[in-house]
């Protein structure tokens, strides 16, 4: 099946410009992050977004879940947020003198987790083992996740008094850790003249739904048969293994990072039009595959070393298959 006639069968290729066009009228200025979102939802994989507020971080999330005929719910983590806060509890009903689960709000298919870093240890890990078994026990009753389940979370880099850090371990759940900077001077005056003339301001509630659960289900799909070549694959892993030996970094990716790259890779190409992956997708996607993964070994934090700097070093070393 060539290229044009995988998105001719599945007619999904202007749905999804149509979804970049209609977040871009909302958000100004974040093309590469809303990307990388939508690859991620496409992959199946959760996003980590972190930057100083006022960036539309929270924005971006509820314009992507609206554009997704999805159930989307928010938490808003604090330090006093229990694990029942987030998961659900059983109550008791004396009408049929037994115990009813009542639901959380992890319970849904697009969770927005805003500041994530500012609840206890002990209800980040519940969260964190929901994402990644996509089922929770609670009281002896197991409850499933639906198959849409997707978190989005956020985190500010500052303000960090009372915050409490995401473990690395913890935050190999992410598929990606996307770091969102300002926008351009000609992107913040195109962001003021709008506001300014109340031009091009679109209220949530008057998105469209572009996309079913059903239709992203089968996106996800189309995802996974995504051709990728033998001499790509052997390009992931080398530059896995680079991780591994360069002496700026004390612990490298694990196996985990090799398929989250696999898979990323996979559904950015399938968001840019194409039914095969090549080497500018694997590069593209380093970085917020690797940058939450990597330990930077002592002397080059001491240095200030940025770790996208040596995953960016990395990539440029391994040669790219022909």
């Amino acid at each position: 099946m060539d290229n044009n006639d995988f998105f001719q069968e599945t007619s999904y290729n202007d749905k999804i410009e149509l979804m970049r066009k209609t977040i871009s009228q909302v958000i100004a200025g974040q093309d590469r992050m809303i990307d990388l979102i939508l690859t991620a939802i496409l992959a199946d994989g959760h996003v980590l977004i972190e930057g100083v507020p006022g960036i539309a971080k929270t924005l971006t999330a509820r314009v992507i879940s609206k554009l997704i005929n999805a159930d989307f719910s928010r938490i808003q983590f604090t330090s006093d947020l229990m694990p029942s806060d987030v998961l659900g509890t059983n109550v008791f009903n004396m009408s049929t003198n037994s115990f009813n689960f009542h639901k959380g709000p992890a319970f849904g298919d697009i969770i927005l987790v805003d500041e994530i870093n500012r609840a206890p240890a002990k209800t980040q890990s519940a969260l964190f083992e929901v994402m990644e078994e996509r089922q929770t026990t609670i009281d002896g009753t197991q409850h499933s996740m639906g198959d849409v389940y997707t978190i989005i979370a956020t985190q500010n880099p500052i303000e960090q008094e009372g915050t409490y850090r995401l473990p690395e371990a913890q935050l190999d759940r992410f598929l990606f850790k996307i770091k969102m900077g300002y926008p351009t001077l000609e992107e913040e005056v195109r962001i003021i003249t709008a506001h300014n003339e109340k031009k091009n301001f679109t209220k949530l509630e008057e998105l469209p739904t572009i996309i079913t659960k059903d239709e992203l289900l089968d996106l996800r799909k189309k995802a996974h048969s995504i051709f990728i070549d033998s001499k790509l694959i052997a390009y992931i892993a080398q530059i896995i293994q680079e991780s591994r030996t360069n002496s700026s970094i004390y612990m490298g990716a694990s196996p985990r990072a090799s398929i989250a790259l696999l898979n990323a890779s996979k559904a950015f190409a399938l968001l840019q039009g194409r039914s095969f992956v090549i080497p500018d997708d694997i590069k593209i996607l380093a970085v917020p595959v690797l940058c939450h993964r990597l330990i930077l070994s002592s002397q080059a934090e001491m240095e200030g070393t940025a770790v996208e700097t040596i995953i960016d070093e990395i990539v440029e070393n391994v040669e790219v298959p022909k």
